[in-house]
């Protein structure tokens, strides 16, 4: 596998991510990609702080949130659009150091991406091209693809499929996708306006049986609307002029420009198999998720950040293969617990039928005035990863804090204030995992695990991380390359 890149199928936000986490850990990749040019529409809209750490370890969250828009919250709309329940985010970082949520236009983010990706040593992009044929030996794995000029064979190390819901590694592999609830028939309506329209700054779910819709201003002059259609519906019926009206009020459907309608079937779907050897699955090549929580393309680079460390551990020679067994292991139980999670709000939110209209309106007009229930709505923690060998989830701090993020407060280090993941980078370099201590009030110390390196000491300033440490009575913990703590430290009794 000497000298032999890794291959990354497909040129998407997944693959171009996973390519600039490979390339930071001393990695050559080779993304190829069919289309000739990036798609220039819009699809997937949002990104929340979770996701914007992974951004954040691919060199490129500052100028993703440069052309994104907080995500003020969420309201809860009757048929006729009057408002039910509004559950409202902080526009300010929350507790992973970015804003909770975030509207994004996604050809924006493959902007920011691809610049990154042609301006990084090692990173290679091939467009036009297609993956037609694998074949892997003890030494790594041949890619066949074709161009213009007919088919090659390509050495890599490793293959990453990244390419979509109709995924020809996902094929070569053997691998099948697996129902986990119906498809379900939507119209994707995306919109520019001229003038800013006067809509509230967040997302607008309306809660009706009868035409269940969804409505988001994205980023600048756009704007995108979604409704289920009904059964033998086509495009053209569900966008005449009074459909059109009482989707997009109380917008004029004169007033903008409808830069796209279209059908979009949303899925719950897992790949059976996300490894065969040296090849991966990643992000919808995976799993397809329902859109009720914004998380279709989070759990993708969710994929990616997992997977680049382990997999660079094991190319360099640091981990042996067994360690690639904990990927799908991991990533498959969080993937399939977020679309359950969408699937049931898809269920709570939109059926029931007339019923269901008047037993939502009864119950979030109790909900809403519990702030418990507030908290829940908007909290975009996503649910811990499972026990295992990665995971070490014993005692009370271990099932406090094993499988969750490690906070983003910002600290201070030798005077200077920085994101704390900046400081991880730091103590993480050619390190397997870190381990994160208090050492007195507001201050912790940093050492990487494996290395023989001095202490790091940390200035905890506002006391987010003291205070995490201390409410699940622990006294450190050790934190992997993707940020998920492997293990928390007891606190000592006495």
């Amino acid at each position: 596998m000497s000298g032999a890149p890794v291959v990354v199928v497909g040129a998407g936000p997944v693959g171009l991510t996973a390519a600039l986490l490979l390339a930071r850990r001393g990695l050559d990749v080779l993304i190829v990609e069919k289309h000739a040019e990036p798609y220039p529409l819009p699809r997937a809209v949002h990104l929340d702080d979770e996701v914007f750490r992974v951004l954040q370890a691919a060199g490129v969250a500052g100028e993703v949130l440069e052309r994104s828009r907080p995500f003020a919250g969420l309201r809860l709309l009757d048929g006729v659009h009057r408002v039910l329940a509004e559950f409202r985010r902080r526009p300010e970082a929350g507790i992973n150091g970015w804003p909770q949520g975030s509207f994004v236009h996604q050809p924006d983010l493959e902007e920011v991406l691809a610049e990154a990706a042609a301006s990084t040593p090692g990173v290679t992009v091939t467009r036009g091209v297609e993956v037609t044929g694998l074949r892997q030996d003890d030494d790594g794995v041949s890619v066949v693809v074709r161009d213009g000029g007919g088919e090659r064979s390509v050495r890599a190390a490793a293959v990453l499929g990244c390419d979509g819901a109709g995924s020809t590694v996902r094929k070569l592999i053997g691998s099948s996708m697996r129902e986990l609830g119906p498809a379900d028939r939507w119209l994707v309506l995306d919109v520019r306006s001229p003038a800013p329209l006067p809509v509230w700054p967040g997302a607008h779910q309306v809660c009706d049986s009868r035409r269940p819709a969804t409505f988001m201003p994205v980023t600048g002059d756009r704007y995108r609307w979604e409704c289920r259609m009904v059964p033998g519906e086509t495009v053209a019926e569900a966008t005449t002029p009074v459909r059109l009206a009482a989707l997009l009020a109380p917008v004029d459907p004169h007033a903008v420009e409808i830069v796209r309608a279209v059908e979009y079937t949303f899925r719950a779907q897992v790949a059976d198999r996300w490894r065969a050897g040296r090849v991966f699955l990643a992000g919808d090549a995976a799993h397809l998720s329902p859109p009720f929580v914004g998380q279709g393309m989070g759990l993708g680079l969710r994929d990616v950040h997992q997977l680049a460390w382990k997999l660079a551990a094991v190319l360099t020679g640091e981990a042996g293969d067994d360690l690639l067994d904990s990927y799908q292991a991991e990533r498959e139980p969080h993937a399939r617990v977020l679309i359950g999670v969408a699937l049931l709000l898809g269920r709570l939110m939109t059926r029931g039928g007339r019923a269901g209209d008047v037993l939502r309106r009864g119950v979030l007009a109790v909900v809403r005035r519990v702030p418990a229930a507030a908290r829940l709505a908007t909290d975009s923690r996503t649910p811990p990863l499972e026990r295992g060998p990665q995971v070490q989830r014993s005692g009370r701090a271990g099932r406090r804090l094993a499988g969750t993020l490690v906070p983003q407060p910002d600290v201070i280090v030798d005077g200077r204030r920085c994101r704390f993941d900046d400081v991880l980078d730091q103590v993480l370099d050619g390190a397997d995992g870190a381990v994160l201590a208090l050492a007195g009030p507001d201050d912790l110390t940093l050492r990487p695990v494996g290395r023989d390196r001095p202490l790091l000491r940390v200035h905890d300033g506002d006391g987010v991380l003291t205070r995490w440490l201390e409410g699940a009575s622990a006294s450190g913990a050790r934190i992997r390359p993707d940020r998920i703590v492997r293990a928390a430290v007891p606190r000592r009794r006495g």
